[in-house]
């Protein structure tokens, strides 16, 4: 995992992916959650995410079940955290979270921009092949 994974990080360079991938009104609404934070909010948010990609690599390296308590509870924390940030269809009511939950695991280990915040030291894509398989436990289990 990258310490330092949103260090930097300029999401407007990636608009036009957002919004080719889940529509505009999607980035338009994260893009005002995002900039209506104060560096205090944004820090905290920012080592949310930091704690949790931590976690799932530690797991991760430990070798544990996909379908244990433990990688179940990770994924639950991970789908509370997907609905928390505006715009995308984790936050909406009635918005196919499922679909997008599966679509994120499958990115994961699609898109090394994501797999490296869940890497181990057995390399690969071992990190996010296990968050992948998981979350899809997770979302199969009826979220």
């Amino acid at each position: 995992m990258a310490d330092t994974m949103f260090d930097g990080f300029d999401h407007t360079k990636y608009r036009a992916e957002v919004e080719e991938r889940w529509g505009r009104s999607a980035y338009a609404d994260s893009d005002r959650w995002w900039r209506a934070l104060d560096e205090g909010e944004r820090g905290a948010w920012q080592r949310h995410v930091t704690e949790l990609s931590k976690d799932w690599s530690e797991a991760a390296e430990r070798g544990i079940d996909p379908a244990s308590m433990e990688a179940q509870d990770l994924a639950a924390r991970h789908v509370d955290w997907l609905r928390s940030v505006p715009g995308t269809p984790a936050s909406k009511l009635g918005g196919d979270l499922a679909a997008y939950v599966l679509g994120l695991a499958d990115m994961y280990v699609a898109d090394p921009r994501f797999a490296a915040n869940y890497a181990t030291s057995k390399g690969g894509s071992v990190g996010s092949e296990f968050v992948r398989d998981a979350l899809r436990i997770y979302v199969e289990a009826g979220l």
